[in-house]
C-alpha cells in the first residue's frame, strides 16, 4: 500500500510539474482527482499514470480556459485504469457486429538483423514498397526474415532513412541516451510553447462548452495528431480534418479519431487548393499538422510563415523524433520509437524475455497526442490575455523520456491484459455513416461541463472544405 501510495503522488507531481511549468496556476491542481493504480495495463511502465497525468492535464487546461471565460472552477476526475483503456481506443474498436479490419502490414514488426534486431513499418504502401526493393525480396514475412538476418541493424537502419524510409534498430536506454540523437532529444522540453509574433489579445466570450468557438485546422494521420484534435473536440471545439485523396490511410484510425470533426478533402499541392487553405486558415484559431519536420515549411505553412500571413495563429506540430537533433528529419511512429530509444528493450529485460517487448499500448502516441492539445490550450490561454501567434511542438520520443522517468513497477506483469469483453463498462454505442459503432468513452470527468463527442465520425472528404 505504501508503494502504490508513493507511486501515485509521484504520478501527480509530474502532472503538477507540467502543468506550473508552463507558468498556468498551482491552484487548479487542487481541482483534479486521479483515481486507480497502476499497474493498468501488463507492464512494467506506469502506462496509466501517464494516460491519467495527459489527459487530466487536457481537461485542467480546457476547464481553465472556461473559468477564464466566464465559466465557473469545476472538479475534475480521471482514473487511471479508465485512461488506460482510452489510450488503446483503436484496440477495442468494433465496426457493427465485429472488429476493425487488421491494423498492421503483413511484413510489418521486428526481426532479427544480424546481431541484433531491427522494426520495421510498412502499413503505407510507399513504405512496404521500399522495404522490399531496399531487400530485393517479395511481399512475404520469411523472405524478409531471411534478408534481413544478413544484415548489420544499424547499417540497414541507415540505409532505410536514407532512402526516406521507417526503420529502427533497437538500442537499449544508455545507447540511445549517450548518441548525438538521444542528447539532443533530452535537451528540447516536453511541450514547447513559445511565442512568435505579436497579434491583439483575443478574449473568448463565454459559450456552453470549454472550447466553443474555437477553430482549428487538421493535418494529421495515424494516432497521435489524431489524438490531439479528438481530444479538442471532446471539450467543444470545432476542427476540420483535411486530407487529400493521394494521402494512404488507416481506416479503423479514421474512424477510431474522426469523433466531434468534420472532414474535407484538400491538396496543398494544387495552387488553388492552396489558396483555399488560406482562406480557412484566416478563420482559424489553430492549425494542428503531424507530418515529417520540413514538409509543411516547404509549402510555405511553417510556424513562422503562417505567424506572419495569419497573425494570432497558433501553429502546433508533432514529430517523432524531436525538432532540433540529427535524428529530427526522420519518418516514425510509436513502435519505432520504443525500439529506437530502448523502451523495448527495458520492458524485455523487466519480463525476463530474451524477445524486444513491446509496450502493451501505443502509449507515445497517445500521451503525444494529448501533451499537443495540452500546449494548444496553454498557447490558447495565453493568447486571450497577452495576444501574440504561438507554436506548439511536442515528440514522441521526448514523451518516451516523460514516460521513463515515472516510477517503473516491479510487478507490472501481474496485471491481466484487459480483453474487449472487460472494458465494456467503458465503451459505449455510436450511430454513424459507417453503421453502428462501439467506441472507448472519454475517461475524464468534469463536474460543469462533462466532455462529449458532439458528432460521430465520418468518411474523409464528407464535408466542404468551409468551416460550419
Amino acid at each position: 500500500m505504501l508503494a502504490a501510495l508513493q507511486e501515485s503522488r509521484m504520478t501527480i507531481d509530474a502532472l503538477a510539474a507540467l502543468w506550473t511549468g508552463q507558468g498556468l496556476d498551482p491552484a487548479a491542481l487542487s481541482r483534479l482527482v486521479m483515481t486507480g493504480e497502476d499497474p493498468a495495463l501488463p507492464s512494467s511502465f506506469a502506462i496509466g499514470s501517464l494516460a491519467a497525468s495527459s489527459i487530466g492535464a487536457v481537461a485542467l487546461a480546457a476547464a481553465e480556459i472556461h473559468r477564464a471565460r466566464g465559466g465557473p472552477a469545476q472538479d475534475i476526475a480521471i482514473d487511471r485504469h479508465d485512461a488506460a483503456i482510452e489510450f488503446r481506443s483503436e484496440r477495442y474498436l468494433r465496426l457493427g457486429d465485429g472488429p476493425a479490419s487488421e491494423l498492421w502490414d503483413a511484413i510489418a514488426g521486428l526481426y532479427r538483423c544480424g546481431e541484433g534486431w531491427v522494426r520495421l513499418h510498412t502499413n503505407f504502401p510507399h513504405h512496404r514498397d521500399g522495404i522490399l526493393r531496399l531487400l530485393d525480396v517479395p511481399h512475404d514475412k520469411a523472405a524478409v526474415a531471411a534478408a534481413l538476418a544478413r544484415r548489420d541493424p544499424l547499417q540497414f537502419e541507415q540505409e532505410a532513412a536514407e532512402a526516406g524510409l521507417v526503420v529502427a534498430a533497437l538500442r537499449d536506454t544508455a545507447s540511445w541516451d549517450a548518441s548525438p540523437a538521444g542528447q539532443a532529444l533530452a535537451a528540447e522540453p516536453l511541450v514547447a510553447v513559445t511565442r512568435i509574433g505579436d497579434a491583439p489579445p483575443r478574449p473568448l466570450p463565454l459559450g456552453p462548452r470549454p472550447l466553443s468557438g474555437l477553430r482549428a485546422l487538421e493535418l494529421t494521420r495515424i494516432i497521435a495528431g489524431p489524438v490531439a484534435g479528438r481530444l479538442l473536440t471532446a471539450h467543444g471545439a470545432e476542427v476540420l480534418h483535411l486530407s487529400a485523396p493521394h494521402l494512404p490511410q488507416v481506416q479503423p484510425l479514421v474512424v477510431d479519431s474522426g469523433r466531434g470533426k468534420r472532414s474535407a478533402s484538400l491538396d496543398l499541392r494544387e495552387p488553388g487548393d492552396l489558396d483555399r487553405f488560406h482562406d480557412l486558415a484566416a478563420g482559424a484559431d489553430i492549425v494542428l499538422q503531424s507530418y515529417r519536420p520540413g514538409t509543411l515549411e516547404r509549402r510555405g505553412l511553417g510556424a513562422g510563415d503562417m505567424a506572419r500571413r495569419h497573425p494570432g495563429i497558433i501553429h502546433a506540430s508533432l514529430s517523432a523524433y524531436g525538432f532540433e537533433g540529427p535524428w529530427a528529419p526522420r519518418r516514425g511512429f510509436d513502435s519505432l520509437v520504443q525500439t529506437a530509444t530502448g523502451i523495448n528493450l527495458a520492458e524485455a529485460a523487466a519480463a525476463g524475455s530474451d524477445t524486444p517487448r513491446p509496450l502493451p499500448a501505443q502509449a507515445l502516441d497517445h500521451a503525444g497526442g494529448s501533451l499537443l492539445a495540452f500546449g494548444i490550450l496553454v498557447a490558447a490561454l495565453r493568447r486571450m490575455t497577452e495576444g501574440g501567434s504561438w507554436r506548439v511542438r511536442v515528440s514522441l520520443a521526448r514523451t518516451g523520456l516523460w514516460l521513463r522517468s515515472l516510477p517503473r513497477l516491479p510487478d507490472g506483469f501481474d496485471r491481466p491484459d484487459p480483453g474487449y469483453d472487460d472494458v465494456q463498462d467503458r465503451m459505449e454505442d455510436v450511430d454513424s455513416p459507417y453503421g453502428r459503432l462501439r467506441l472507448t468513452r472519454h475517461a475524464a470527468r468534469l463536474a460543469a461541463t462533462p466532455a462529449h463527442w458532439a458528432t460521430p465520425p465520418v468518411p474523409l472528404g464528407s464535408h466542404p472544405a468551409a468551416w460550419s
